[in-house]
């Protein structure tokens, strides 16, 4: 029997020790924590037949596995997998394992810095509208190895693909590849840009079809001429295309045109700002590539609610919208979220740092937020270096709950519209996610009285 090793006991780490169980491997899970919640995950695993190892780091000795299954988290050139690689032991990601077992399946997969997640989950909603079984997996929704397992095939696997996924990834092959923006990002993981940008142009080399973000300062001078027959899209009209005019999508007179064609109605999206424009120009690319008819695409999108923690409205109390932008994990992100909001707003950001250029960010500060509220270990770090540019409206308040109620407060002395979560930062000092973090957010907020 082969013997396989699941490295994270997460979402796409249990997926993939259920689905090479199924597959007649002998699996083993280990993760480096303890926590209780894993401690549950530990039992129901057990019960199946599947090893599992907490507080564990897999050492090679003795008995090897044939193959190594790694979570996004784990880096690609760890000194571990380097040496598996080394002695001949297949080690790929959750993601590829599903690819083995789905490719008969056409692919939508989408990459890029920011903007996934909106665009996924509006193609997904657009090909379920169509009529197609069409789930969204990856980074939202399911985990892929979890599509593998249904009973019940899908029409269209809807991905969504980090670099860290890509990275592990070799053979994936969508029918249809997109990029939504490029900026720098997990730099600390990546070393360089341009190592970073090669991981996701590999995904659209290997992508049959390619759909661009023409809007993209950087793809649009690095990406023309790799992939000569893109379709480009542009929320600045069919002027500002790449390539092909007539097989670009773009918004003219308050419409989405593909192909000359008027498909939908910009306003029929209730999501805020020019960013998420350009998701759904995206994301209707993909549908007419794939042959969906318009009336589908405008029912989906007129019913579409929006993704959770990306520009989430909460509520609004006392004249004030509460609004959760805990996806916003980077500069690039933060700073779109504050410019797509009414102002004056109020600013909670802070969490655990990543490298990148802040200068946008800040000067999007300093035009719209009434006041920063900061939390988390970068706290001291945003502080310096909003103090460098002469903002002194801002307070380090360390924990969510003193920013929810501290925002409350100031956005009534301010006249504030908003009070905004947009953090910038990864959320690891504090939550296990972005999504838990979003949701104590949410929580506290509902809580105001």
């Amino acid at each position: 029997m082969p013997i396989a090793h699941i490295i994270g006991l997460g979402k796409s780490g249990i997926a993939a020790a259920r689905l090479l169980k199924r597959e007649g491997y002998s699996v083993t899970v280990s993760d480096r924590n303890t926590a209780e919640s894993l401690q549950e995950q530990q039992q129901q695993l057990e019960d199946e037949g599947i090893t599992v190892k907490l507080g564990y780091s897999l050492e090679l000795v003795d008995t090897l596995p044939q193959m190594i299954v790694v979570s996004p988290g784990v880096p690609w050139d760890a000194p571990l997998l380097v040496q598996a690689r080394e002695l001949g032991i297949e080690t790929i990601g959750e993601m590829e394992l599903a690819w083995r077992y789905l490719q008969s399946c056409p692919w939508v997969g989408i990459t890029g810095t920011n903007g996934k997640t909106t665009t996924t989950a509006l193609i997904a909603a657009i090909f379920q509208a169509a009529g197609f079984h069409a789930p969204a997996c990856g980074n939202i929704g399911y985990a892929a190895c979890e599509l593998a397992l249904s009973q019940t095939p899908p029409d269209w696997v809807i991905a969504e693909l980090s670099s860290y996924q890509i990275e592990s990834s070799n053979s994936i092959a969508p029918r249809i590849g997109i990029w939504t923006t490029f900026t720098p990002d997990h730099l600390s993981r990546h070393k360089t840009l341009e190592n970073y940008y090669n991981i996701k142009a590999r995904l659209l080399r290997q992508a049959r079809q390619q759909v661009i973000n023409g809007d993209d300062a950087y793809l649009r001078k690095n990406a023309p001429d790799s992939f000569p027959n893109a379709c480009w899209t542009s929320v600045k009209g069919k002027a500002k295309l790449i390539g092909d005019r007539d097989g670009g999508v773009y918004i003219e007179d308050g419409w989405v045109v593909a192909d000359g064609e008027q498909i939908v109605m910009t306003s029929a999206l209730r999501m805020v700002g020019e960013h998420n424009q350009q998701n759904l120009l995206m994301a209707v690319a993909a549908a007419r590539l794939a042959g969906i008819e318009k009336e589908a695409i405008a029912i989906a999108i007129a019913n579409f609610p929006g993704v959770p923690h990306r520009l989430e409205y909460i509520r609004t109390l006392a004249g004030v919208d509460f609004i959760n932008d805990s996806k916003a994990t980077n500069y690039d992100a933060a700073q779109v979220g504050l410019a797509s909001v009414k102002y004056p707003a109020i600013l909670i950001a802070g969490g655990e740092a990543k490298a990148g250029d802040d200068t946008s960010w800040i000067e999007t500060i300093q035009a719209k937020a009434a006041a920063v509220l900061l939390i988390g270990s970068a706290a001291d770090t945003f502080a310096k270096a909003l103090a460098r540019v002469d903002y002194s409206s801002y307070e380090i308040v360390e924990t969510m709950e003193r920013a929810v109620l501290r925002g409350a407060e100031l956005a009534e002395q301010h006249g504030a519209k908003v009070v905004l979560l947009s953090p910038a930062c990864a959320s690891f000092d504090q939550y296990q996610n972005f999504e838990e973090r979003g949701d104590h957010f949410r929580q506290l907020c509902q809580q105001l009285l």
